[in-house]
Parts: structure tokens; sequence; C-alpha cells
């Protein structure tokens, strides 16, 4: 079982988090913002990742805190349940249509962060979630795993299906790149490391 459990505990935000990278897409998530949780409940079920995870923060200041420890979080996780990478696709795309939105997401485990999103929200905020945190969540992610993460927005109406269509594509991407090749043994890379 490729696992990975991290916990952060600041003087803003205490974050305990644990994954099953080979699970059946199940969440277990306290949190008090209810559209973040949500989305990493799509998160998980479209990635097939179980997730189990408390996460508190200093949300009388406000979400950005809590919202971006958990993407640090949640990288690091993931980074620790791929171990060395053997055998695994290393790189990952989807395009998930939600009604009227199309999103797409890329990604290369390739050990640097790189992030870029193409999304510009209509509104602040949707529900208790503050629209730009989607960037301060998928950045810190790109970081603490050490992954090139390209999200962007097709097109669509619907800040909510904006933000959970990009959340749903880059659950498939990742699972798609998390999962094995025919060669377990290999790195995929001419480096020989990732």
């Amino acid at each position: 079982m490729r696992s990975g459990n991290v916990t952060r505990k600041t003087r803003e935000t205490e974050i305990d988090l644990k994954i099953n990278l080979d699970g059946k897409g199940e969440s277990d998530i306290s949190c008090d913002l209810g559209f973040f949780t949500h989305m990493l409940d799509c998160l998980a079920l479209h990635g097939k990742i179980d997730i189990t995870a408390s996460l508190k923060g200093d949300l009388h200041i406000d979400a950005h805190h809590l919202v971006e420890d958990t993407g640090i979080v949640l990288g690091k996780a993931l980074k620790e349940a791929l171990g060395d990478k053997k055998g695994i696709q290393r790189a990952g795309f989807f395009f998930f249509p939600m009604d009227e939105t199309l999103a797409m997401a890329s990604l290369d485990l390739s050990g640097r962060p790189y992030f870029h999103c193409d999304f510009q929200p209509a509104k602040d905020m949707v529900g208790d979630f503050p629209c730009d945190l989607v960037f301060d969540f998928f950045s810190a992610l790109s970081s603490s795993l050490g992954a090139a993460i390209h999200l962007r927005i097709l097109y669509g109406r619907s800040d909510h299906h904006k933000i959970e269509a990009l959340f749903k594509a880059f659950a498939r991407a990742l699972k798609m790149a998390c999962s094995f090749t025919d060669n377990p043994g290999s790195i995929p890379s001419t480096k020989g490391v990732l």
C-alpha cells in the first residue's frame, strides 16, 4: 500500500492528513470550509485516493492559511506515498467536462515544481470559499510534491463548476500519473532518478 501521513502544526493551522494512494476514493475530512471539503472529497473520489484529514485554521482571519497549508501537507503526503516512483507513468492529463464547463489538467511528477493556472473567476467567492485560493492550494501542492501542474478552464459560466471541474480533472490526471506501467522496476526518466 502506497500511503502518506503528514502532520503540520503552526500558529495559524493544525493539519493532520493521511492518504492511501491505491484506495477506493473514500474520504473522511473534518474542515469548517464547506466548499473546500467538497473539493477534497471530489479529489479523493476521482483520484481513487483515500483521504482522512483534520483541517483546522485561523478562519477568523480568513481561509488563506488553511487552504494553502492543506496544499503543502497533501503534496508532502503524496510525495511520501510515491516513494522512489519506480514503475509509475509519471505524467498524466485529463479533460473534465462539467455541464457548461470544460477543464484541463496536466501534470508531471518530475521532482521539479512548476505551477500555471489559466482560470479567471467571475466572482470573489463560491459559498465560503474565496475563488483565488484555487491558485494558492495548487501552487503549494506543486511545490511540496515536486510536480509541474498546469490547469486551464477552456470555457464555462459557473465558478462553482469551473473550480470543481479543475479539482476533478487534476484528480484524474494524478491517478494516471501515479498508475503503474508494465515495467515495475524502472524509473521513468533518462536521468535514472525523479
